[in-house]
């Protein structure tokens, strides 16, 4: 028979070795107080795999909070430049209803300073006559080429929105 090989003589399995075997024997010795030991080990292998899972698990967690934590403080300052942005067109359309509907010539220039929840806001006007043309190169009177210009500051940089529009007043 080689070493290692197993037979089976009525119902009782054998192994045969030619060599002494202290090392593995010794191992796994069935005293208990080899048992008992071995438990140990096991119990405290089961503890700092549960140590390192732990601080993996929270480590983990902290990544996944700082991520978030950021993708809501973007999502905030989006929302900020959004409503400023709403504001500031409003400001600028109302602006332009009240020169479309005034009866005379607009200014040639002028400036406002708006105060709005997101700070002054410095409306500029400017207008000056369109030097529009027919096809047959006449002259189109009274059409002024009005430009407002919103200007303010969002976290120190400065911000702007411009319109353009055509006023006719016959004259």
């Amino acid at each position: 028979m080689q070493r290692g090989e197993q037979l089976r003589r009525n119902g009782v399995m054998a192994r045969w070795s030619s060599g002494i075997s202290n090392t593995s024997t010794l191992r796994r010795s069935n005293t208990p107080m080899a048992r008992t030991r071995r438990m140990q080990l096991r119990a405290r292998l089961r503890c700092a795999f549960a140590l390192y899972e732990v601080l993996l698990g929270v480590a983990i967690f902290a990544v996944g909070v700082i991520a978030l934590g950021r993708a809501v403080e973007n999502c905030l300052n989006a929302s900020t430049i959004s409503a400023e942005e709403s504001a500031v067109r409003q400001i600028l359309s109302d602006r332009m209803a009240v020169i479309q509907a005034a009866p005379g010539a607009p200014d040639p220039e002028k400036e406002f300073k708006v105060n709005s929840n997101y700070g002054t806001i410095r409306l500029i006007q400017k207008s000056a006559p369109a030097d529009l043309t027919e096809e047959d190169k006449t002259l189109l009177s009274g059409i002024d080429l009005v430009t407002l210009t919103a200007q303010w500051q969002h976290a120190g940089v400065r911000q702007s929105k411009r319109i353009q529009f055509y006023v006719y007043r016959s004259g």
